[in-house]
């Protein structure tokens, strides 16, 4: 169901401008080449506005924030805005400090976002405007249930009523979901949240996926949410062969991403509409 949105993709070879942490910053550069994307890391106040007007879509990452690259995300996501290009915030850690959620909440008045990406614990914090994340990590209170999920289904919905966002739970259980649309996703691997950066390899796939799909971000946000967990599920069977651990899991990751084709997104794909 996903082919044309990972062909799309593979044509057009869509150039995502990134704003993001240098935590992660060279594994999102080649996640989103593997992806059929073409990254800009570019995160400068004097230039952001002219590398959004080359690229095809923004990502938004503040896992690493300061002042001034507040000010250039800001100005990124309007020039992004007027260009219509889809906009992609992930909110890291957004309940870990008072800065954080000053700065997110600045965005989200200031930018009209696509996509929001996030654990429970940060989409929680922006729903109540409120919150306190474990670090960058979700809160074992929040995590996502089979016994939950109708209710998380539920504020997410309103969330991206009020946003106009896609939203996006990553988890044990992933969620993407529109005001009217949700897909439950199944798929992807425990041992992907012991590699960092996963989450912010995610977000980048994502702005891959809507850069070249930009009238079906909903649909793009989903495929893109389903091929990076059948990428932790092939990697981690590969890491069993191979006797790996976490660092070498990374890359086949990633190497899994660089060779993802309909048949194996379609084919791997565990999903529930709703």
């Amino acid at each position: 169901m996903f082919e044309k949105i990972l062909e799309n993709v593979r044509k057009s070879e869509p150039i995502v401008h990134v704003i993001t942490n240098y935590v992660t910053v060279n594994d999102c550069a080649n996640i989103i080449l593997a992806a059929g994307g073409s990254p800009i890391m570019a995160d400068s106040k004097y230039e952001v506005e002219d590398i959004t007007s080359i690229a095809n879509s923004l990502v938004i990452n503040i896992g690493t924030l300061n002042e001034d690259v507040a000010e250039a995300m800001i100005k990124a996501g309007k020039k992004a805005n007027e260009l219509g290009h889809p906009v992609i915030l992930d909110p890291v850690g957004v309940g870990s400090s008072s800065f954080r959620k000053k700065i997110v909440f600045d965005l989200l008045k200031e930018v009209d976002f696509s996509v929001i990406r996030g654990n429970i614990s940060e989409i929680k914090t922006i729903y109540r405007g409120k919150g306190i994340t474990k670090g960058v990590d979700v809160d074992e209170n929040d995590i996502v249930t089979d016994e939950n999920i109708d209710e998380t289904i539920a504020f997410i919905k309103k969330l991206s009523r009020k946003t106009g966002a896609v939203i996006v739970v990553t988890g044990a259980i992933d969620i993407a979901s529109s005001s009217e649309k949700t897909y439950i996703i199944r798929n992807g691997h425990p041992l992907m949240t012991r590699v960092t950066g996963t989450g912010c390899m995610l977000t980048t796939v994502i702005g891959s996926f809507c850069g070249a799909n930009s009238n079906n971000i909903l649909e793009a946000t989903a495929a893109a949410v389903c091929a990076m967990g059948i990428c932790g599920e092939l990697g981690h069977d590969k890491l069993e062969e191979v006797g790996g651990g976490t660092s070498t899991y990374g890359t086949y990751i990633i190497d899994f991403m660089s060779k993802m084709d309909s048949e194996i997104l379609n084919g791997g794909a565990k999903i529930e509409i709703r």
